[in-house]
């Protein structure tokens, strides 16, 4: 498996962590995808180095943070050697802290759409791109562990909503997270439910 792709997968699970004035959020990464630079053409780097996505091609562990559609934020974690320009789009999070300030954020009360899909993530964390380019080893944001009991079954599955190179298995989710984007979440909690009281 590329390198790209295995860290959009061993992503899934792990916690994205922000601090903004003094205030604290967090979650745990659900679905991830993933962009191959020169060798994709949906990538902001297919077409080589721009100063929007100058980031992309730097060393792998920084955040590239990008505007898109005029009205949110998107971030990614970069992974490959400088020149590479591959990058992980973080798509979505089960919340975990913060949660009271996110629904201030997002202007929603329910838990499940707090950071469903990359733009609402960002807003409900207060990423933005004054953040491209930190590093995910640093205070501002970063990535840490969260001791699990049992493994994730990642799935992979097609990425969403584009257009150019649309065939490619590059999506990572945790199918049995009712925080990805594009499930129907009431739906699989029911099933959960039922499951926990048969």
């Amino acid at each position: 498996m590329q390198p790209c792709l295995r860290a959009a997968k061993e992503l899934i699970g792990k916690i994205l962590v922000r601090k903004e004035k003094g205030k604290l959020y967090s979650g745990v990464i659900v679905e991830t995808e993933a962009y191959l630079g020169s060798r994709d053409a949906a990538s902001h780097s297919f077409n080589g180095p721009t100063k929007r996505n100058s980031v992309m091609f730097g060393e792998g562990g920084f955040a590239y943070v990008y505007f898109t559609y005029g009205n949110h934020y998107c971030v990614n974690a970069v992974t490959g050697k400088a020149g590479v320009a591959h990058a992980v789009l973080i798509r979505a999070l089960e919340p975990l802290e913060g949660i009271s300030n996110m629904m201030k954020n997002r202007g929603t009360e329910d838990v499940y759409l707090l950071c469903r899909g990359p733009g609402n993530l960002c807003r409900a964390m207060k990423i933005d791109g004054s953040l491209n380019g930190a590093s995910l080893l640093g205070d501002d944001i970063f990535l840490a562990e969260l001791p699990r009991e049992k493994r994730i079954k990642v799935k992979r599955t097609l990425r969403i909503g584009i257009t150019k190179n649309p065939g490619k298995l590059y999506r990572f989710i945790d199918p049995q997270s009712p925080f990805v984007s594009r499930i129907n979440y009431k739906k699989l909690l029911k099933a959960n439910l039922k499951k926990v009281s048969a």
